[in-house]
């Protein structure tokens, strides 16, 4: 799973390089995103809710995409969001979650 992770941060990288990178995402900002973040969650829920799984497949990759994308922000911004996701999301699981505390 991190390789192809990694090659998703690449191309997001890439696309936000000053130095030849798509000018409409070089002009997104956290606050830019949030329409396309929003309205990717609710397509992954319509997919959700319909069960076709191939359609929750692709809306699930186009909402992680937007993840990408504000993490590339953040760390344009040099934040380590991408590090604190990935520290941080399985200690906020553990204690949510009593079937996995402690393990």
């Amino acid at each position: 799973m991190s390789q192809p992770i990694n090659r998703l941060l690449d191309i997001m990288a890439q696309l936000r390089d000053p130095q030849g990178g798509c000018p409409w995402d070089l002009a997104q900002d956290f606050k830019s995103l949030v329409p396309y973040t929003l309205e990717e969650a609710y397509e992954v829920a319509e997919a959700a809710e319909t069960g076709e799984s191939e359609d929750l497949r692709e809306e699930l990759g186009d909402l992680l995409l937007q993840v990408v994308f504000h993490s590339q922000i953040g760390r344009e911004a040099g934040l380590d969001l991408e590090g604190a996701l990935a520290e941080r999301l399985p200690l906020r699981v553990r204690e949510r979650r009593r079937e996995v505390r402690g393990r």
